[in-house]
């Protein structure tokens, strides 16, 4: 399947947008979370409500700047990811995964608690179920919600309105009502501000709401508007409607009272309406106490499944665009051919939610475990933010900027504010003694048990990056381009196409001319300009003058290198250039060229495989390879009368250089009068798909690439084979073809020395000449790189 068919579609508007949103941040916290925060730090917990909302508010300003830069499903693992690399996007995504998924599980639980021992004092059958009925009713309702969104993202958006929109009204009332009734407060502050500040990790829950909006960023209506209001005002607004529900609980109900009460808002509805008597309907005197007690538990049943709705929403999203960048198996990334919904990754995350509910954890714990992960997240998106600002890539085009005078003071107190509130969860104060064998061992501070999970969830995210996804993910940090910031290029005025071509092998030197002489006349016929160049290499205790000097052997096989590149350019008809060097590394010295020249594609020889030491110490085309900045292709020259001639294959895959290896074989045909053109996919067996199905694939597959590649005018066969081997299949293959080009792989070199790659496998089975391409941006900067450059500057 390509990427165009696995877009998802923009279903959100503001509303939608804002009531997910709201509807998680206004969800199980706001009626479960007031008698716990109370007990903690009484009447001044609405301060840690507060404290809160202005940290979320910080990171908001921080994502609403992400999320129009780059609208894409993912939300904050997909800014991470982008900006940092995927080792922090592994933390991250799995981090958001299990936050979201406790939080779900978290107010499912509400909703049992609040269905059954809540409703249960008016409904008999309700009644009497204890903790089972309350764990069978947030598995029924969870998976219910996991079906819902499997079904698609508009259902879900108009359940969300309807529930959220219940809501507000029924807490504005209850604020009218509560306010109108004096409420008064004793001592505000009797544990003290330490316990103030813990209670802010406590209620954090409460407030990951707006990061669903982010989430969902690639299904929401004019992003650059929509998205950041929905998410400013669905952090505003329920900070005003926490601390107002605090206030009103509080002065209210006696502090006992309250902590005690496994339903406080609606125990404080009751004390509050109670005052206005008794209401006869059809002859029966209900109490209006009561009244107002069932109407806040009706709404606590809307709030939970509102917020578990928006949640698994939400994690199914991360999960989806993980499977995407590829950090989480690609199986993952399929998305409903009826529904446009990830289907897979919902029924991963519901399968998980019911999990942690039916093995009985805690609903304190599942509440602080999102809390933690959630300020980890929030966190590294500040730390994004200023990576993406001063990178400055060309993806990131934000409609929306942080203003001047906050910027950078928002993400860095952002940063700080989530890290402090982190330490205040994961430790406490007191030592701690640890027992090993016969040795004890006395720690200045006790980790919690919080702290522990935490913890072990960013430690599996490590482990998952390590072992699986180092390889495989798509995206690379960009804190060196932070680091040491690119300078924009300036243009020569001369508007000319470059190709840089190193050469050391007067055997291979006419063929990796003509090569890149076809590729400069495609771009640009008349003032295409080829620059040969050839490195001597010097060791770093030989100075380069003395090896001038003494190495006149060696200074003279160069010059004859460089003089038959200039007869052999007169007879291609293309202008050419030399460039004779002495340096360290003849890596380097390509780079520099490519660079100082304003090079638009490096062509280099290739041997089609490495050798053990290479792959272990690196060869001269790694760097070129890993940091040019403009398209390179390796080329490992096959027998006479077939290099880059003749029957031409292109591997027509997925892969993000697919195109480039199509438009180099395009290049090579049209400065050919007897080449042929076939672009070849291989499809794997499936279950599902006919044979004829699979073909069909594979056809579309290769048309989206021609189109890609920007040669559909061109006369070009087709070849679609289905094979349980793929690579078997198409290493066969390359036996009938005189040239064969294939796109680079993402592949490491770690990877590749213990298993190899398609494009090195190709190259050590094929005969012919094997032709490996790649775009620009392969790799970024790496940090070692971008200090080593600031220093030097």
């Amino acid at each position: 399947m390509s990427d165009a068919e696995q877009e998802l579609a923009r279903d959100l508007g503001f509303l939608e947008a804002y009531t997910i949103g709201l509807g998680t941040m206004i969800g199980a916290g706001i009626f479960v979370l007031p008698s716990i925060a109370a007990d903690q730090a009484g009447p001044a917990s609405m301060i840690s409500f507060f404290v809160g909302g202005l940290v979320s508010l910080l990171a908001a300003l921080s994502l609403s700047e992400l999320a129009t830069g780059m609208p894409k499903a993912g939300g904050s693992y997909y800014y991470v990811n982008r900006a940092l690399g995927p080792l922090f996007g592994s933390i991250v995504g799995w981090g958001m995964w299990a936050g979201l998924t406790f939080a779900s599980a978290f107010y499912m639980i509400g909703f049992g608690q609040y269905l059954l021992p809540g409703l249960g004092q008016y409904i008999d059958l309700l009644a009497g179920w204890g903790d089972l009925g309350i764990t069978v009713a947030a598995l029924v309702m969870a998976a219910f919600l996991t079906g819902v969104n499997y079904y698609g993202v508009k259902e879900t958006g108009a359940l969300q309105n309807v529930i959220v929109i219940t809501l507000v009204g029924l807490i504005l009332a209850f604020l009218g009502f509560g306010a109108s009734s004096g409420p008064s407060i004793g001592e505000f502050n009797p544990y003290g501000w330490p316990a103030v500040a813990a209670t802010v990790g406590t209620v954090y829950v409460t407030f990951i709401g707006f990061e669903v909006i982010a989430t969902s960023a690639e299904e929401i209506k004019n992003p650059s508007r929509n998205l950041p209001l929905a998410m400013i005002a669905s952090v505003v607004t329920p900070t005003l409607l926490y601390v107002g529900v605090m206030f009103v609980s509080t002065g209210t109900l006696s502090l006992d009272a309250l902590v005690e009460s496994p339903i406080p808002v609606a125990d404080v509805a009751t004390a509050v309406m109670s005052r206005f008597g008794m209401l006869s309907i059809f002859g029966l005197e209900i109490s209006i106490g009561s009244l107002g007690a069932l109407a806040m538990i009706v709404g606590a049943v809307l709030a939970t499944v509102s917020s578990a709705n928006a949640s698994i929403l939400s994690a199914a999203r991360v999960n989806f665009a993980m499977g995407r960048d590829r950090i989480l198996i690609n199986w993952l990334n399929e998305v409903h051919s009826r529904f446009r919904t990830p289907y897979r990754s919902i029924t991963a995350t519901g399968i998980i939610t019911l999990v942690l509910i039916a093995i009985g954890v805690g609903i304190g714990t599942l509440a602080e475990v999102a809390s933690f992960m959630y300020l980890v997240t929030y966190a590294l998106v500040h730390v994004a933010v200023v990576v993406l600002r001063r990178a400055n890539p060309e993806s990131y085009e934000p409609s929306f900027r942080i203003p001047t005078l906050l910027y950078p003071v928002v993400p860095i107190v952002g940063m700080l504010a989530c890290l402090a509130v982190l330490v205040q969860m994961a430790i406490d104060w007191v030592p701690a003694e640890l027992g090993i064998g016969t040795t004890t061992l006395t720690l200045p501070v006790t980790p919690t048990p919080v702290g522990i999970i935490g913890v072990i969830i960013v430690g599996a995210g490590l482990l998952w990056y390590h072992f699986y996804a180092r390889e495989r993910a798509l995206s690379e940090s960009l804190v060196g381009e932070a680091i040491a910031p690119e300078r924009s290029p300036v243009a020569d005025g001369e508007g000319r196409y470059r190709v840089v071509v190193p050469v050391a092998n007067p055997e291979t030197e006419r063929d990796l001319l003509r090569m890149a002489a076809a590729s400069a006349h495609a771009h640009d016929a008349e003032n295409a300009e080829v620059i040969a160049m050839n490195v001597i290499e010097v060791p770093q205790q030989t100075s380069l003058s003395q090896n001038l000097a003494f190495e006149e052997e060696r200074v003279e096989r160069q010059q004859q290198l460089l003089d038959a590149a200039r007869d052999i350019a007169a007879d291609l008809d293309v202008g050419l250039r030399t460039r004779a060097i002495v340096g360290r590394d003849a890596g380097s010295a390509i780079l520099d060229v490519i660079e100082d020249e304003d090079a638009d594609h490096v062509l280099i020889g290739w041997q089609g495989t490495r050798s053990a030491r290479d792959h272990v110490l690196g060869s001269t085309i790694d760097p070129v390879i890993g940091r040019a900045a403009c398209d390179a292709t390796l080329v490992k020259l096959g027998p006479e009368g077939g290099r880059a001639e003749g029957d031409i294959m292109v591997l027509a895959g997925e892969g993000p250089h697919a195109p480039v290896a199509a438009r180099r074989a395009a290049e090579f045909v049209s400065a050919s009068d007897d080449a042929s053109l076939t672009l070849f996919n291989v499809q794997p067996p499936a279950d599902d798909d006919t044979g004829e199905d699979l073909i069909q694939q594979g056809e579309v597959l290769i048309d989206e690439l021609a189109q890609k590649a920007g040669i559909e005018y061109m006369t070009f066969d087709t070849r679609v084979e289905v094979a349980e081997n793929v690579e078997r299949a198409i290493l066969d293959a390359t036996d009938e073809y005189d040239t064969i080009c294939v796109g680079a792989t993402q592949s490491g070199t770690v990877s590749q020395a213990v298993f190899g790659s398609l494009p090195e496998n190709i190259g050590e089975h094929a005969d012919g000449t094997v032709v490996m391409a790649r775009g620009p941006e392969e790799s970024p900067m790496s940090i070692r790189e971008a200090i080593t450059r600031r220093l030097e500057v």
